[in-house]
């Protein structure tokens, strides 16, 4: 199994992005990992909420195959804990799936087609956190996963 992370707009923080580059690498020894950036959508202003979240929804589907196990990093989704997600992910990999797809909304969420696609909606938190360090928090949380499986001492309970 491969995992893609799927993402609207770069990340213009260096600091983020080093410690997103050091979480990526050391999560490259335990899986095959991706992060796949959308560009954020030219003259976004002059959409309304609604056309802003569609057109995002068809870029974000363009990059999924039909093989893919989609699942949408929404505030509205299932919350787990780190041993939990670590589960979550270990289910995944048994199911035999070959590629596990964590999607990353816009700043309004998702097109009512993105949802339709989705097997499943995980939330990172009930807080909210800008879009930039969402991508962190979540490559360190799969990094933390890994090594919860593989009973590495990163973790502590």
């Amino acid at each position: 199994m491969q995992i893609k992370l799927l993402a609207i707009g770069k990340t213009d923080n260096k600091q983020l992005l080093q410690l997103i580059q050091e979480y990526t690498k050391r999560l490259g020894h335990y899986i095959k990992f991706n992060l796949d950036i959308i560009p954020d959508i030219k003259n976004s202003k002059n959409l309304s909420e609604a056309q802003q979240k569609q057109k995002e929804g068809e870029l974000i589907l363009k990059k999924i195959n039909t093989s893919d196990v989609l699942i949408l990093l929404d505030e509205n989704g299932k919350q787990l804990d780190s041993v939990g997600f670590s589960n979550y992910l270990q289910k995944h990999m048994n199911s035999g799936i070959k590629q596990l797809v964590f999607v990353i909304g816009g700043p309004y969420g998702f097109s009512e087609e993105v949802y339709q696609k989705a097997q499943g909606k995980l939330s990172l938190s009930k807080m909210t956190f800008s879009h930039q360090m969402v991508r962190l928090f979540f490559i360190e949380q799969l990094y933390r996963g890994y090594t919860i499986l593989r009973n590495e001492p990163y973790h502590h309970k």
